[in-house]
């Protein structure tokens, strides 16, 4: 049995598996794999190409497929539909196995590289944090609405908020009172606990000497930075700057006929965590541009009189990403030129 291709399409407990020879017939067909023999079962077979959907858990099981000298690669889940057989055989584990396989052959599929662990640990302090920012902005949305409903209007900005809602508690009858003293609690906990992974995140960056040259760009911190290098790691899987941009989406989208070039808005694709850090730090930047009189600031305020904010905003950010792309790819090696006064 000659295996050069498999397709494993992943689950919590049952998986399936399917795999072909250089001649594309299918030679091995597993439709149920428990969780536990899936990893023997691979390890049984000579090293071939793996092709797994980039979902929860796709990472550990390339590292551990790695070992035995597979070769794996991820695909986006949107990427695999058009090769499923649904006409034939319906929506299954088995076909969208087969699905996988049939499209990690193509030669032009694009992959999502393989994590190592040491970025997923960076990651999940990014997760933790992000959600708890997003329960901390719903926490205050939700105590807005509830005062509205009283009369009480409040200003969006949060500082305004608390300073402002102070002298309305007692105008709350009832049970409202204690409800807006338990959410405000409620956001106190939660900004010591996003500090915490602020302080976190800042120490893992001050100590990995790439994330330390990121953070020598305009508009990159350490949250950026170690979202940046936590995700594409040296690189080396974009061929360019231009591709990490247009991953993040960064970049315009095509509308191109007939020989002539239409470009679009940005096309908002990929990472959304990694686009809002980008394009909040070139906001940063344009804020603080003041009179600073070096190139990078003169053609920021250039771009930003000729184009308006928000393009230079998103210009901004499409540079940092490929800046960031050429210090992690080339290390030491790339410099950035001296600003000229």
């Amino acid at each position: 049995m000659s295996i050069i291709t498999i397709g494993v399409d992943l689950a919590k407990n049952v998986f399936a598996v399917h795999g072909v020879d250089d001649n594309g017939k299918a030679v091995l067909v597993k439709p149920k794999v428990p969780r536990d023999k899936l990893l023997e079962l691979v390890a049984q077979l000579p090293p071939c190409v793996i092709g797994m959907e980039a979902c929860s858990g796709a990472h550990h099981w390339a590292r551990q497929f790695r070992q035995y000298g597979h070769t794996v690669k991820l695909i986006a889940p949107k990427f695999v539909t058009p090769y499923r057989l649904s006409g034939k055989r319906g929506k299954n584990d088995a076909a969208d196995a087969a699905a996988i396989c049939e499209a990690v052959t193509r030669p032009h599929m694009r992959f999502v590289p393989v994590k190592e662990e040491h970025q997923q640990i960076i990651l999940c302090l990014h997760r933790t944090r992000n959600g708890f920012v997003e329960e901390r902005t719903a926490t205050y949305n939700r105590l807005r609405g509830l005062i509205s409903e009283f009369g009480i209007v409040l200003p969006q900005k949060v500082a305004n908020l608390r300073r402002d809602i102070v002298e309305h508690l007692e105008d709350l009858p009832g049970y409202a009172n204690q409800c807006v003293g338990d959410l405000l609690a409620h956001a106190d906990v939660l900004d010591a606990r996003i500090a915490e992974y602020d302080r976190a995140i800042a120490q893992a960056a001050k100590e990995d000497a790439r994330s330390k040259r990121l953070m020598q760009l305009p508009g990159i911190g350490p949250i950026t930075a170690s979202a940046m290098l936590a995700s594409i790691g040296g690189g080396h899987d974009f061929k360019n700057g231009r591709q990490v941009a247009a991953w993040i989406g960064l970049t315009p989208g095509q509308y191109s006929s007939g020989g002539k070039a239409r470009l679009g808005r940005i096309t908002k694709a990929g990472d959304r965590y990694l686009r809002s850090l980008l394009v909040m730090g070139a906001r940063a930047i344009l804020s603080g541009l003041g009179d600073k009189q070096d190139r990078f600031s003169r053609w920021a305020r250039s771009l930003q009189e000729r184009r308006g904010y928000w393009k230079a905003v998103v210009a901004i950010a499409a540079k940092n990403a490929r800046l960031a792309w050429a210090v992690l790819r080339y290390g030491e090696e790339f410099r950035l030129k001296p600003s000229a006064a």
